[in-house]
This record gives structure tokens, sequence and C-alpha cells, in this order.
């Protein structure tokens, strides 16, 4: 959730900054949507790890004890 309010924070202090002729703002901008965008990537990452372990998990279970 974080990440979309990175991401609409950035944006918005891009456009102020380019409107208003503030490169200095529209860098910041620029550093809080890319700030938005890893937190993403970062909260991707752990969502498939956190899958890949509990298929592991799942197999394991179902190997150890085969249904009667």
């Amino acid at each position: 959730m974080g990440e979309l309010i990175d991401k609409a924070k950035g944006k918005l202090k891009e456009k102020i900054g380019r409107a208003t002729g503030d490169k200095s703002l529209e860098n910041e901008g620029k550093v809080d949507t890319l700030k938005g965008n890893v937190k993403g990537a970062v909260d991707t990452a752990k969502q498939r790890v956190k899958d890949a372990v509990d298929d592991v998990k799942r197999e394991r279970e179902s190997t150890t004890n085969p249904p009667r």
C-alpha cells in the first residue's frame, strides 16, 4: 500500500515541479516514484518467495502423509 502513496506523491511533485520550473521538486518527485516502484518490486518478490515456500511445504506434507 505504501508503494501507491509514494508513486502518487512522486507524480504530483514531478508535475508541480515541472509546472513551476522547480527542478529540485521535480527530482524529488522522481525519487519518490522510484521508491514506490522499488517497494512494489520487493513486495512482489516477498510474496513469490512465500508462495514457493508454501508450495514446498504442501509437497512435503503430501509425500510424508499420503491420503488414505
